[in-house]
């Protein structure tokens, strides 16, 4: 695995072999990243990276200047490959949080500018997956949610798609949030 662009281009990143995991192939990374270049401004996004796994994408957006990259897993030894990583290469916008991603979102713990899925492509309850991220005020209004899934799923008619674009066998369906957020979900009591 590598990083393909940003100011950690080229570094290489080296997961342990035996983490239960599917990381997004260089190929679909960077179609995924060309499309995000025209829709945000990384310096200006925070991220949720949901069911990060080697912590491949996350470590895309901080190399492409997002300030703020929260990656949720449910794996320990995920999340502590990710943080040992990030510290490796002085990422500090980058933080690596165990949690069972559904278990999150029926109470987050804050709102993102973008929120990136990918889980694990036989999950149940895949097709409920973007009406549970959008619907929680998870997303800040105008702010994207990016589904990685198989082609077995067709998400095209989703009132909030945006776009849906294949890479070999991965295909992404980008959503738009388009409620506002409600800033007192958020505030501690």
């Amino acid at each position: 695995m590598r990083i393909i662009s940003g100011c950690y281009k080229g570094r290489r990143i080296d997961p342990p072999v035996n983490l239960p995991v599917r990381p997004t192939t260089d190929f679909a990374k960077e179609g995924l990243f060309n499309v995000l270049t025209n829709l945000v401004d990384f310096s200006a996004t925070s991220v949720l990276d949901l069911f990060a796994g080697t912590g491949n994408i996350s470590f895309e957006f901080i190399s492409r200047g997002c300030k703020h990259v929260i990656a949720l897993d449910i794996e320990r030894r995920c999340v502590d490959f990710i943080n040992l990583t990030a510290a490796n290469l002085g990422m500090d916008g980058l933080k690596a949080v165990r949690s069972n991603a559904l278990i999150y979102l029926r109470k987050p713990w804050e709102p993102f500018d973008l929120v990136f899925a990918d889980p694990p492509y036989r999950m149940k309850g895949i097709n409920q997956l973007p009406d549970q991220i959008l619907n929680t005020g998870l997303l800040n209004a105008g702010g994207f949610l990016v589904l990685e899934h198989s082609g077995q799923i067709d998400f095209g008619e989703h009132p909030q798609v945006n776009q849906v674009r294949k890479y070999g066998k991965v295909h992404f369906s980008f959503f738009r949030q388009i409620r506002e957020t409600k800033d007192d979900q958020y505030s501690s009591s």
